[in-house]
């Protein structure tokens, strides 16, 4: 993929693996999702990223050490001046709201009875942003977006640029993406 082309394209860098920190700090993405480490490495790993401007949302069930409930959003906010978090919890949504920072509310599609629920949750909760898992799904995409008002981040297993662009066309605002070819 050609530099012009990934400047152009709405990323957020998913951090998954310990490897792949390197090259999201050399990337060109404004902003990460991590969802690897753990509490004693995250004031490391978060401090490089913000070095490098990035702005860093720390995905809540998967750094390992950190609760869920507002004391841990509150004590992240405080202590590492992250940008957000990602949770699927309506409650960390709330606690970062109260903490000053910004939500991304994780949800799953994987059948009818699933995308409803999630809807009323995004209403009740009132995330900044909304994650829809998997992003393979340009009418599902469609569909959300119109129902939600929150701008849409679509990720999970995306492994093209076509569909990239398939999501991106079918109304996501963002792509979520852990394969550092594309940052």
């Amino acid at each position: 993929m050609a530099d012009s082309a990934q400047r152009a394209l709405p990323l957020i860098a998913s951090v998954t693996r310990p490897e792949q920190i390197e090259a999201a700090l050399k990337s060109k993405v404004e902003r990460v999702n991590l969802m690897t480490g753990n509490i004693l490495s995250l004031a490391d790993i978060v401090r490089q990223f913000q070095e490098t401007g990035k702005q860093v949302y720390i995905h809540l069930e998967m750094v390992d050490g950190i609760g869920r409930d507002s004391s841990s959003v509150l004590y992240l906010a405080r202590t590492f001046h992250i940008q957000g978090i990602v949770s699927t919890k309506s409650g960390a949504i709330a606690a970062a709201r109260q903490a000053g920072i910004r939500s991304i509310q994780r949800i799953f599609a994987i059948d009818t009875a699933a995308v409803e629920t999630a809807v009323k949750m995004i209403g009740q909760a009132r995330p900044d942003e909304v994650e829809l898992m998997p992003g393979l799904m340009p009418r599902v995409i469609r569909d959300l977006k119109q129902r939600i008002g929150q701008p849409l981040i679509v990720g999970g297993l995306i492994r093209t640029e076509e569909e990239i662009r398939t999501a991106l066309a079918s109304g996501a605002d963002y792509v979520s993406i852990g394969d550092k070819q594309f940052w």
